[in-house]
């Protein structure tokens, strides 16, 4: 969403194109795709910018312009592009100034982007973490996501260790239970999306790899970033008992939260999304599930250099390296990193599947909340899915086609870059 950069998409030639669309943000991976960009003959056009209403984040984006020896004479800037005709509006201008190569970064985008690309055929038009290309029957709009639900997996299993460190040192206390006797974990999410569900049902996954007898409650903050309503849902889940807290929110409120508590003697730690959170949360933080959008871009380009056609939809995990986890922390237990790099052994081997059904039931309210309002599914006698759908062909919200179970597990991001996850399973609960 908001927190992703995505610039490239397929050409019929290299020579008839020599400007592209980038989104500046002032990351790392910003300066790569640029630097790799310029490498190869292209001159940088434009910038689409997410950018919150702060200072700080428009000079994070006009220093890294700065700093790649860009002249602000060739950059496009789009700021605050919202998720409605101005979106359109931006698109056709970008076009207009000369731009071959348009990509939006937020899903509310994606209706004005695929509008823009029906009516310029000539100009490549990527709309990320997006899900209607397949279905558009265009050659110029394209989706594109990464495999992130691996490394949130992963990022369970780092917390797992951490949290069986803390029961062999006997620091849960009852307050970190449910009646039942389940570990309290909490999960800061920004909406009931998809894309949300999917990372963290990974994320629990993991974790329960490691300490089976936990149960996760889900806030939601209905924003993809805002720091105070973060911060507040993390400390709301820490003052009911929650050990764990992880996140799919784009701002540092929720680990500021896990700091301040385990600064006041509470004991909580926490997994971060996407950057190292490491500078707020020293101590709380263990490590942050991340994007290796470096990855995707040499693919684009080598393609675009090639001549050869170019992926509607472009989705890669751990086998191409395209996700990973920021360092760990010192907080982690002893063996984390050991237990990590076996855990992504067994993705890379398809050894371990994420979404293994054998690992987890659906029944009850979970079953039909799953089945009534987010996808088709079927389940064996112990709750085990045995089947259900990815793709919503009605326009009722209820994925109805596509079968996404085969082999045993689900098959994320297989019809689609964008994640379809949305089988609510036993053991998490959404508070709002």
């Amino acid at each position: 969403m908001s927190d992703t950069f995505l610039p490239g998409s397929g050409f019929d030639t290299y020579e008839s194109q020599d400007k592209v669309l980038v989104q500046m943000d002032g990351s790392r991976e910003c300066a790569v795709a640029v630097r790799i960009l310029q490498q190869q003959g292209f001159a940088v056009m434009g910038a689409v910018v997410r950018l919150c209403t702060d200072d700080p984040v428009v000079d994070a984006a006009k220093e890294a312009a700065k700093a790649l020896g860009i002249s602000e004479n060739n950059i496009v800037w789009k700021y605050s592009i919202g998720e409605d005709e101005t979106c359109y509006d931006a698109c056709v201008d970008c076009v207009d100034q000369g731009c071959q190569i348009v990509i939006t970064n937020s899903y509310g985008h994606q209706s004005f982007c695929l509008q823009a690309a029906e009516e310029y055929p000539d100009v490549q038009f990527v709309a990320m973490t997006g899900d209607t290309a397949k279905a558009s029957g265009l050659d110029n709009f394209h989706n594109a996501f990464t495999g992130i639900y691996q490394a949130r997996y992963v990022g369970g299993v780092v917390a797992g260790m951490k949290l069986q460190e803390l029961i062999d040192e006997g620091k849960v206390e009852d307050k970190n239970k449910t009646a039942d006797g389940k570990i309290k974990i909490g999960y800061v999410g920004a909406y009931p999306y998809a894309e949300v569900v999917s990372g963290y049902t990974a994320f629990f996954l993991g974790l329960q790899s490691i300490v089976p007898d936990v149960a996760m409650q889900v806030q939601y903050t209905n924003s993809w970033f805002n720091i105070t309503a973060e911060n507040e849902a993390a400390k709301a889940l820490i003052a009911d008992g929650c050990i764990i807290v992880s996140q799919h929110a784009d701002s540092t409120g929720a680990p500021a939260a896990c700091q301040e508590a385990l600064d006041a003697g509470t004991t909580v730690y926490c997994v971060g999304y996407n950057v190292d959170m490491l500078k707020v949360a020293p101590n709380a933080a263990l490590t942050s599930p991340t994007n290796v959008w470096e990855v995707f871009y040499e693919y684009a380009f080598r393609a675009v250099m090639n001549g050869e056609s170019f992926d509607q939809n472009w989705c890669q995990g751990y086998e191409a390296d395209a996700v990973t986890l920021t360092p760990l922390g010192e907080s982690c237990a002893p063996g984390t990193q050991e237990k990590v790099d076996e855990t992504i052994a067994a993705i890379k081997a398809g050894s371990l599947h994420v979404f293994d059904t054998s690992k987890f039931t659906v029944t009850g309210d979970n079953f039909e909340l799953t089945n009534t309002q987010k996808c088709k599914i079927e389940c064996d006698a112990e709750g085990h899915v045995t089947s259900a759908m990815m793709v919503d062909t009605d326009g009722d919200w209820v994925a109805d086609s596509e079968e996404g179970i085969a082999d045993g597990y689900y098959h994320e991001s297989s019809y689609q870059s964008a994640p379809s996850f949305q089988i609510r399973i036993d053991g998490i609960t959404e508070l709002n």
